[in-house]
């Protein structure tokens, strides 16, 4: 069984050997971008390569994102802990053209790396594209032998994707995994979408259109681009034959770290408790990594609530001393080999959640 590691390195090195760059994950802190509390999408670090207001040596980019979701408008916090696919803390597996490649080699490449490089059986997968983008109903067929059956027309905003009231649009299609009729659910644009049967692994945006102002028509842009996101835990899910993403290995080593440092079972009554530990641990170790303190206000208020949502669960199943910062060598050693940032900043991010969970 692939660890997640490994497929996010199969995805890098996948785009690397067709001509992307490997580009590291920016910052949790946006820079340059007051609009964004933190970095929760891919294409963020390359807002001004799509805009056409930064040049770079090179056209293609392949990357994975930390993606933090609490506070602003993406806010799951929550969520977190109850549900088999809300996190704070996330993985963008991306690739992205700037006015080099387009629909075409965008369908190709990610059909290619589901079906042949991950090995997901063609059968089980389906694809939505924006009700009027016949050019990607085409290409599915010719790509992928997809019938109409299992090409979907969506006529909503979910796959219409704008950067905000102006700028770079266009419309996405998304790749769902069906894993099959025993669990409850429809297909996307059914009365039971939002059941648990069909799942979106990967978003493929079709930049090819630009909004001048609020309200206007749009109009071509001259060099039409590719923007992708898939979650790392999803696919990793899904190749690893689960159904919920706190059972990939990553996050099961932490909930296993969090059940044994309470003499707890990690599976039994307090499951959610240690899904919460497991998850906060992750978004606040990485901000702490990124230059960010616990405080009162803006993101260091929100760093705040999570590592102190965490550090509630930790007291609610038992534990009288603190607890997640015990936890941080496992975080380490699970995810610092890639986040090298993480092995640099051990100390100052044990020291920060031990002082936080004894104020």
């Amino acid at each position: 069984m692939a660890t997640a590691n490994e497929i996010r390195s199969t995805f890098l090195n996948y785009f690397g050997d067709r001509e992307h760059e490997i580009v590291s994950s920016s910052s949790l802190v946006p820079r340059n971008d007051p609009t964004l509390m933190f970095t929760n999408a891919g294409m963020v670090q390359f807002k001004n390569l799509f805009l056409g207001q930064e040049q770079r040596a090179y056209n293609r980019a392949v990357t994975s994102q930390k993606c933090v979701r609490a506070g602003g408008k993406h806010n799951d916090l929550e969520n977190v802990g109850y549900t088999a696919r809300h996190h704070t803390f996330f993985e963008m597996l991306g690739n992205f053209s700037f006015g080099d490649y387009f629909k075409d080699v965008a369908i190709e490449n990610a059909w290619n790396l589901i079906t042949r490089e991950y090995g997901l059986p063609a059968d089980k997968l389906l694809v939505t594209v924006y009700h009027t983008d016949d050019e990607a109903v085409q290409l599915w067929k010719k790509v992928a032998g997809l019938s109409d059956d299992r090409i979907i027309r969506i006529d909503t905003s979910d796959n219409f994707w704008s950067m905000g009231d102006t700028g770079p649009c266009g419309p996405c299609s998304e790749i769902f995994y069906d894993h099959g009729d025993h669990i409850w659910g429809g297909p996307p644009g059914s009365p039971d979408e939002d059941g648990d049967r069909f799942i979106e692994i990967w978003n493929l945006v079709f930049m090819q259109f630009d909004k001048p102002e609020p309200g206007a028509d749009m109009v071509p842009l001259p060099r039409p681009s590719i923007d992708t996101g898939m979650g790392l835990e999803r696919i990793s899910a899904i190749l690893q034959g689960k159904h919920d993403n706190y059972d990939v290995d990553l996050l099961r080593k932490l909930i296993e770290a969090s059940a044994s440092a309470s003499n707890d079972d990690p599976d039994g009554d307090n499951n959610v408790s240690h899904r919460v530990i497991a998850d906060h641990l992750r978004s606040a170790a990485f901000l702490v990594a990124d230059g960010v303190q616990p405080s009162n206000e803006g993101r260091g208020y929100v760093l705040r609530r999570i590592m102190r949502r965490g550090m509630r669960h930790a007291h609610k199943i038992g534990n009288k001393d603190p607890l997640m910062y015990r936890l941080v060598p496992t975080l380490v050693e699970a995810m610092g080999e890639h986040f090298t940032e993480l092995r640099r900043a051990e100390a100052s991010i044990t020291e920060i959640l031990r002082l936080e969970e004894t104020r």
